[in-house]
Formats: structure tokens, C-alpha cells, sequence
């Protein structure tokens, strides 16, 4: 072994730093003595030195034991990039290549080996192993192991048969997210002997968080990433359709992006990867499958496009934000459709403990999402850290800044750079807590939160019915809120412990005993205001100007209605009827009449239940007024075109079409497309009839007009996909111009 004077040196020759980072030097002296040694290092920090250069400061093999080949490649191709002899070992090597590498193995040319824990765990490769003179073994993103870890795998398991082989080759433990549990679980499924433990600050200084309430997303996207011209990030979606879609049609509005998921080949992951580190494109949209081990220092941004599963996935992809040092901005796009989807998700799940697990884990993401507090306290907290109170990332105290007085302010996140008003919510708190507690006095048994809100508005529901809930005292005396305002209510008596929510398969609400105290001693509860999406203001071609809170109150009663008959929605009213009531206000069954597409059936048969709502909503909101003329056109846009989009544009005006201008520029026709639209937006005119027959306009006009202008996405799944997405924009753009 190399003197211990020797690791700086070595340190400068092959990775060109002059000093290490934190805890770095501390780490590798251990393992260098041969103690195992577990590493909790965040993001960023250096985890991977922690056991390249013990393997450069001692003879014999250092196997990597590593979950993705794309984190392996990486890893490898930098370590010869530095003069390192380095290795892997995976299934997208060909035959010749493997042998190859067994080969060099077997004479002893290699200093590192990555291996995937399914091939190490074979028996030949066992044996092979066993005569290679392994000096250290290192499992990197060692959460894996742990089924309360976020990315728990199975094949890590099998990892800790090596202990019994190796009995005296010190083990290293890594990973950037762990909390205390999952900790002790690396720890013992390891079978780690006395270990040595590091854990490092969760803190990421020049990060920035944002929680954005979702309205209209990709729009919110767009707009982020416009201001942005020249920066890099990923947006990370929950499904491979939606990183697929969302890629597309940030490319047809000029925005360089790709997709990344599990569904591509190899091939399409590694050239999409590729074209992302080597800056060809500024934008991946990807699924969790990304990003993990992967060293692209220049990532400006995350935007999680969807909520995550956990805070520990949540808090490992936007570490990959920054890892320069320079500012980073973490944006969440939020929305409580988005928890709807995730516990469906949940429940699919067949093994309990899991959907337990996972529950449970949910509930910790939305209640970082909801929280008024500072982001940056509350994501260390999760990891069992006491961020020092009041001090800003650059070490600036300010007791006396934040949502509270006397909470610690970071400086850099939305709740204390722009905290959040608070209100007075003792009774809707006391109505919350009285509806639990009576319907657990009532039934012997406690329900969910969907449920305690469908008693609270008043739902007419099977449940309701069937447990004869209607009698309840609480039923419908919170007529006041809506069902997602109650629901935001109830999450945050249970952030404040008021409330407990189980995570088995019935998750039920229990009342705690300071839950039980408030209701009997009738304190005064203070209560935060959601994260609410901005009023839309601009209206879209052929929509109907009304009091968009009404509409979306009236939505929710006509799919309650819809989904006890188990109908379409649109079954009981269209939403022009609905922006009719929400626009005109009727009171009694001859106003209600007047509305478009009530006939006597459903005059008699939901007449009196939306009558009822728009009473309810009138009690605490005041009438709207509006103008006779409900659409007004989005100004053009000011930005001048750029050279690529004008020469497109001049084409076409030439007499090109769409087709032949793609062939003759080597673009895409949806890009095309895409330069077109941009042109009518920005103010330019062009005649749509040589893009779209007469027939065709007729048909997406209709799908616009059942969607709403606002939903190409939707437009186009109804119109079975035929249509372009550029396509449907320009059609959309043209006729925002001749309105």
C-alpha cells in the first residue's frame, strides 16, 4: 500500500483535484485499513472517489458493484479517460468482448471492476472472482438493498453471500439518500462488520426549490424553459408516454429535447444520454430510468413534470441540478389529481407490505409539496438532519424570517422567499375533526379522507347511503369549501398532528389526543392557503366567459353524478351548460331551464341538486359580472422570429409544402410544423387551407370545441392521433387570429 502521504499526489495525477471534499479523505483512510465503512454522501459529493483511489493506492482488484450499465459506461469511460485501468462487466457487451475482458481479468490488467449484483451473484463468476485478489468490495447506490429504500431491488439481496467468500476484504456501503432506517437496513443486510459510518450534510446550498400549483403544465413548462434559452436541465415525468410526449412537443416549439425511459432500446438510450452530456440537446425528458450516476456538472434545472413516488427519489434527481456548484433551480409542478394517480398506482401493487411501504411514502412527498415551512428545513428533516436554524445557505442568520417568526429561512425556496398567507381555520379544523370523530362514533370503524370530504360537502354517494352517513350532524355543513380545498384541509391537520393517516390497505383517518384536545378546548387552529394555480384570464376560442371557481364546483358534482351512474360525464351536462350556469347564476327551475341542453328529464332529475351548488357557492362568493363578448384574442407575441423559423416561413409562402421543406432542409415535418405555428403566434399570417382541407378543419374545430382550446393533448386523443401536434397548433393559432 501506497504511504498515506501519497493519496494527494495521486489524487492531482489522476483526477486533478489538489484536496478532497468533505469526509472523502476520512473514508478512504478506513477502508484502506481494511475497516468496512459506510458512506451517506449527497449527490454531487464525491462518492465514487471514495473507492476509485484506494483501488489506485493498493495492489490487487476493487470490484464496483453497480445497478444501471449506462451509470457503469460512464463511470468507465472516465477512468480511462484518466489513465486508469478500469473495467466492466454487463449484458450489452458482445461475446469476443467479454471473454476479452475475462481475460485481462484473469492477468491481473485491471485495477476496477463494474458488475451488475445478477452477474456477480452467478457461481462461476463467483469463482472467478475468488482468484482475482479482491482488495476491496464497494455496492454503490446501497439503498437498492432496502425495501424501504426508494429504488429497492430484489438482485441486492444476494450481496450479502459475498461476506461469507470474503470474509476479511473490507466492504464498502455508498449512497446519496438514506434515511435512518434504511441506513440500519444497508447496514445489517450487509452484514457490515463494525463499520466505520460517514454521513455528510443533505444540504445543497446552491439549489433553489419551487412547488408550482399545476395549471395547464406543459404551458408552465414552456414558459420556464423559454426563459432559460441557454440552459440545460430534466424534466422528469411519471410515465414513458408522457416523457415521449412531452419531448415531442417541446421539439416542435424549438426547444431541443429528447425522451429517456425504459421502453427505448439501448441503443436509443445511450445516443439520447450521449447527445444530453455532450450538450447537442438542452432538454431529456425522462422517467426515473435517468440520471442516476450520471456526472453532467452543467445541469441548470429540474422540473419534476409529475409529483414522485418519495422524497428520497425526489431529493436524489434534483441533486443532479448543480453538482458545479453553481445555482440550480428544483421546480415541482403539483397537483392533487397527480396523488389520485400515484395511489392508484399504489394499489395495484400485490405485496401489502409494499403498498404499505409505498403509502407511506406518498404521504411524506405530498405533505413536502403542501407545507408552508421552509423546503430546505423540511427535506433535511426527512433525512434526520437539524438544518442550523435561521442560517441562508451562505450562513446569513435571519431568526426572524419565514412563514413564522423565529423559523429558520434558507433564502432560497418558495415558502420563505415568498411565504405563504395563513387564515383563521378553527372551524373548518373543529367541522374537519367533528366529521371524524362522528363517523367513527356512528360506525365502530374510521373511513379515508376521501370519504370524511364527500360527508363534510354533502355527496349523495353508495357509501354514503350504505352506512347511512346523511344522518351524521356533519353531513353537508362544509358546503363552504370545495372537495380539493376540504381535502387540503385535512392533509394539513395531519402535517400539524391533529389527525393520523394508517397506511394499510384501507388508509382511515384517526383523531389523535392533540387532534381530541383542540375539538374539546375549541383552540384556534391557524391554517395555511394552498399552493393555488394563477387565474386564468386570456379565454380561448369559443369558450364562454364565466366564474371559473363555480365551473370547477359544477365539474365536480356532474362526474359524481356521472360516475354513480357510471356514464360519461358529458351524459349529464356539456360544459357549455355548465359555463352557462356559471355565467348566469339561475335560482330557480325556469332560469335553470334557459340553459343550453336542459330538457324536462334533466330539469327534474339534477335540476334541484345544481341548483343547490350554485346556492352554495353564492352563500361565500360574490356574483361575477361579465361582458357580452367572452373571448378576447392572446396579443401576438413580440419576439421576432429566428433565421431557422423565417426561412421556413418563406418557403412556404413560395409555394413549398410542409413535406417538401422538411426533405429539403433534413428536418422532421413536425418541425415544420412547429415553425409555422410559431410564425401565426408571433403575428404573421399564412393560408391554412394549403395545410388542412376544409373537411379536416371542420373535424379538429369540433375536437377543440369538446376539449377545450386549451387541450392539444386531449383534441388529438380524440381525434384518434391522426393530426400532428404542430398541426393541430397552427390550426389552433389560425383561428385564434381570425377570431
Amino acid at each position: 500500500m501506497k504511504t498515506e502521504a501519497a493519496l494527494l499526489p495521486l489524487l492531482k495525477q489522476y483526477f486533478g483535484f489538489t484536496s478532497f471534499r468533505p469526509l472523502q479523505e476520512e473514508i478512504i483512510r478506513d477502508s484502506l485499513a481494511g475497516k468496512d465503512t459506510f458512506a451517506l454522501l449527497p449527490t454531487g459529493g464525491g462518492k465514487s472517489l471514495c473507492f476509485q483511489l484506494p483501488a489506485l493506492a493498493r495492489e490487487g482488484l476493487t470490484v464496483v458493484v453497480s445497478p444501471l450499465i449506462a451509470l457503469m459506461k460512464d463511470q468507465v469511460d472516465a477512468l480511462q479517460a484518466s489513465g486508469i485501468a478500469a473495467t466492466f462487466l454487463n449484458s450489452s457487451l458482445a461475446a469476443g468482448e467479454g471473454r476479452s475482458r475475462l481475460r485481462g481479468l484473469h492477468n491481473g490488467e485491471y485495477r476496477l471492476l463494474y458488475v451488475a449484483p445478477e452477474r456477480l451473484m452467478l457461481s462461476g463468476f463467483l469463482e472467478d472472482l475468488q482468484r482475482w485478489n479482491v482488495r476491496l468490495i464497494a455496492i454503490d447506490e446501497a439503498h437498492c438493498i432496502s425495501e424501504w429504500g426508494h429504488d429497492f431491488r430484489t438482485e441486492y439481496r444476494q450481496i450479502s453471500g459475498l461476506r461469507e467468500l470474503f470474509p476479511k476484504v473490507p466492504f464498502m456501503a455508498l449512497t446519496a439518500t438514506a434515511t435512518g432506517r434504511v441506513r440500519e437496513d444497508i447496514i445489517t443486510h450487509l452484514k457490515l462488520q463494525e463499520p466505520k459510518c460517514y454521513v455528510a450534510s443533505f444540504n445543497r446550498p446552491n439549489l433553489t426549490y419551487r412547488v408550482i400549483a399545476k395549471n395547464k403544465p406543459y404551458d408552465q413548462l414552456l414558459d420556464f424553459l423559454r426563459a432559460r434559452p441557454k440552459e440545460s436541465g430534466i424534466v422528469y415525468c411519471l410515465s414513458r408516454k408522457g416523457s415521449e410526449s412531452v419531448a415531442q412537443r417541446l421539439s416542435e416549439d424549438g426547444v431541443k429535447a429528447k425522451p429517456y425511459h425504459a421502453g427505448l432500446t439501448p441503443k436509443e438510450r445511450s445516443e439520447h444520454q450521449e447527445l444530453f452530456l455532450r450538450d447537442n440537446i438542452r432538454v431529456v425528458c425522462a422517467t426515473i430510468a435517468f440520471g442516476m450516476g450520471i456526472n453532467k456538472p452543467n445541469v441548470r434545472f429540474v422540473v419534476h413534470y409529475d409529483l414522485p413516488k418519495n422524497i428520497e427519489g425526489y431529493y436524489q434527481e434534483t441533486g443532479r441540478a448543480g453538482r458545479d456548484g453553481l445555482p440550480g433551480e428544483c421546480v415541482l409542478l403539483f397537483s392533487a389529481g397527480d396523488v389520485v394517480k400515484q395511489t392508484a398506482f399504489i394499489d395495484d401493487k400485490p405485496d401489502p407490505q409494499e403498498r404499505q411501504i409505498a403509502r407511506e411514502q406518498l404521504q411524506q412527498m405530498v405533505h413536502y409539496a403542501e407545507c408552508a415551512n421552509c423546503r430546505r428545513v423540511e427535506l433535511l428533516r426527512y433525512f434526520g438532519e437539524d438544518w442550523s436554524a435561521g442560517l441562508r445557505p451562505g450562513g446569513i442568520s435571519d431568526q426572524n424570517a419565514g412563514p413564522e417568526a423565529g423559523a429558520p429561512n434558507c433564502g432560497a425556496c418558495d415558502n420563505c422567499l415568498s411565504p405563504r398567507a395563513t387564515f383563521d381555520g378553527t372551524l373548518a379544523a373543529q367541522k374537519f375533526l367533528s366529521c371524524v370523530f362522528r363517523i367513527r362514533e356512528k360506525n365502530g370503524f374510521g373511513v379515508g379522507l376521501n370519504h370524511v370530504v364527500e360527508v363534510l360537502t354533502g355527496a349523495d354517494t353508495e357509501k354514503t347511503r350504505k352506512w347511512d352517513h346523511a344522518q351524521l350532524s356533519t353531513y353537508g355543513i362544509g358546503r363552504e369549501h370545495n372537495r380539493p380545498e376540504w381535502a387540503a384541509i385535512g392533509r394539513e391537520l395531519i402535517r400539524l398532528g391533529f389527525l393520523r393517516q394508517t397506511t394499510e390497505k384501507f388508509s382511515v383517518l384517526e383523531i389523535t389526543s392533540e387532534g381530541r384536545a383542540a375539538l374539546k378546548e375549541r383552540r384556534k387552529i391557524t391554517l395555511t392557503k394552498p399552493v393555488t394555480a394563477p387565474e386564468t384570464k386570456v379565454h380561448h376560442v369559443g369558450e364562454i366567459a364565466c366564474d371559473e371557481t363555480l365551473f370547477e364546483r359544477l365539474r365536480e358534482l356532474r362526474k359524481r353524478l356521472a360516475d354513480e351512474r357510471d356514464v360519461p360525464a358529458y351524459i349529464i351536462f356539456s360544459d357549455v351548460a355548465l359555463r352557462q350556469m356559471a355565467r348566469n347564476y339561475p335560482e330557480n327551475e325556469r332560469d335553470f331551464a334557459r340553459i343550453s341542453g336542459v330538457g324536462e328529464k334533466k330539469l327534474r332529475e339534477f335540476g334541484e341538486v345544481f341548483l343547490m351548488e350554485i346556492a352554495a357557492h353564492l352563500a361565500t362568493n360574490p356574483r361575477q359580472i361579465f361582458a357580452d363578448d367572452s373571448f378576447t384574442a392572446p396579443p401576438a407575441r413580440k419576439s421576432s422570429l429566428n433565421d431557422t423559423t423565417r426561412e421556413t416561413l418563406r418557403r412556404f409562402r413560395a409555394g413549398e409544402s410542409a413535406q417538401q421543406i422538411a426533405a429539403g432542409r433534413q428536418f422532421a415535418t413536425s418541425t415544420i410544423y412547429g415553425h409555422l405555428a410559431t410564425a401565426i403566434e408571433a403575428g404573421e399570417t399564412i393560408d391554412l387551407n394549403k395545410l388542412v382541407s376544409a373537411e379536416a378543419q371542420a373535424e379538429i374545430a369540433t375536437a377543440f370545441t369538446r376539449t377545450g382550446w386549451g387541450n392539444i393533448v386531449g383534441a388529438r386523443e380524440l381525434l384518434g392521433e391522426k393530426y400532428d401536434y404542430g398541426l393541430l397548433r397552427i390550426f389552433r393559432a389560425a383561428a385564434n387570429v381570425k377570431r
